[in-house]
C-alpha cells in the first residue's frame, strides 16, 4: 500500500495508534489534530439526567470522549451500574471503553456510523416499549441526525452534553505548509466537526485542498463534504484502522 500519504486530523491520542496501524500496512501518515476535547463543567441539568438514568429505555454514546466523560459522571452518582437502560455505542471504540467498566453496549459491526446504529434490531427492540425515551451522550452540537430520526419515530430524546470540540490554535498557513512539505495526497476527517474545522483552518486555501482525496467516516459526512466543494470523497464506513485500510485498498493511489 505504498504511495499513500495521509493527513490524520483526529485528536492526538487517537491519531497515534491509527498512525501505527497504517505504518504497519505501509501507509505513510502525519498528524495535525483538528479536534481538541474540552470537558464541560458539571451542571444541575447533567446531574438530573444522570440521576434519572433508569427512566430511559436506551442510552446512546456517540464517541470515545462521550464514553469516558459519561463514565466519570456515572461513577459519581451510580456506585453500582443501573439495571436499566440498554446501552448503545456508535462505534466499536466507544463500546470497548464502556465494556472495560462493565457496561455491555451494542454497536453496529458493519460500520461506525449513525445510520448503521439506527438500523440495528437491538435498538428497535429496546424502543419497543410504551413512551420510549432515549438519552444521547455527546459533545455540544453532535449527532443531530440520530435524535431527528428517533423523534420522527415518536421517541422522546434528551441530550447529556459532556464536552465541546475546539479547533487548536495554528498559524494561518499551517495546513497548506504541512501538505506541501509532506507531499500528502489524501486527508482524513473522523466527523462532521472535524470537516468543519478542516475547512475553517484551510480558509482561502480550501479550493486547493478540496481537490485532494477526502476520507470520511459516513455517508452523512460525505454529503456534507461534497456540499462544501470537496471533489473526491470516499466514505470509509467507519473510523477504525480496519475501515480506513479497506477503503484505501479499494481506491487507486492518486498520481504524484
Amino acid at each position: 500500500m505504498t504511495g499513500w500519504r495521509l493527513l490524520l486530523t483526529r485528536p492526538a491520542a487517537e491519531s497515534a495508534p491509527l498512525a501505527a496501524s497504517l505504518a504497519a500496512a505501509g501507509v505513510f501518515s502525519c498528524s495535525l489534530p483538528l479536534l481538541e476535547i474540552e470537558a464541560l463543567n458539571e451542571t444541575t441539568e447533567q446531574r438530573a439526567l444522570i440521576l434519572d438514568l433508569e427512566r430511559y429505555c436506551a442510552v446512546i454514546v456517540v464517541s470515545k470522549p462521550a464514553a469516558r466523560l459519561g463514565l466519570q459522571l456515572l461513577a459519581r452518582y451510580w456506585p453500582q451500574s443501573p439495571l436499566a437502560p440498554k446501552w448503545f455505542a456508535v462505534g466499536a471504540g466507544s463500546a470497548g471503553i464502556l465494556a472495560e467498566h462493565g457496561l455491555a453496549a451494542c454497536f453496529p459491526e458493519c460500520a461506525d456510523a449513525s445510520e448503521a446504529l439506527l438500523d440495528m434490531p437491538e435498538l428497535a427492540a429496546a424502543l419497543a416499549v410504551d413512551n420510549p425515551r432515549v438519552l444521547i451522550m455527546r459533545g455540544e452540537g453532535g449527532r443531530e441526525f440520530i435524535a431527528e430520526r428517533l423523534r420522527g419515530q415518536g421517541v422522546t430524546v434528551d441530550y447529556l452534553q459532556l464536552y465541546r470540540r475546539n479547533l487548536p490554535a495554528y498559524g494561518a498557513a499551517a495546513l497548506l505548509e504541512l501538505l506541501t512539505a509532506q507531499r500528502l495526497n489524501a486527508l482524513l476527517v473522523s466527523s462532521g466537526a472535524g470537516l468543519a474545522h478542516l475547512i475553517q483552518l484551510a480558509g482561502a486555501d480550501w479550493p486547493r485542498l478540496a481537490q485532494l482525496m477526502l476520507l470520511v467516516p459516513s455517508a452523512r459526512v460525505a454529503e456534507q463534504a461534497r456540499a462544501a466543494g470537496a471533489e473526491y470523497v470516499v466514505d470509509c464506513r467507519g473510523v477504525s484502522a480496519t475501515a480506513l485500510l479497506a477503503a484505501l485498498r479499494a481506491q487507486p493511489v492518486p498520481a504524484p
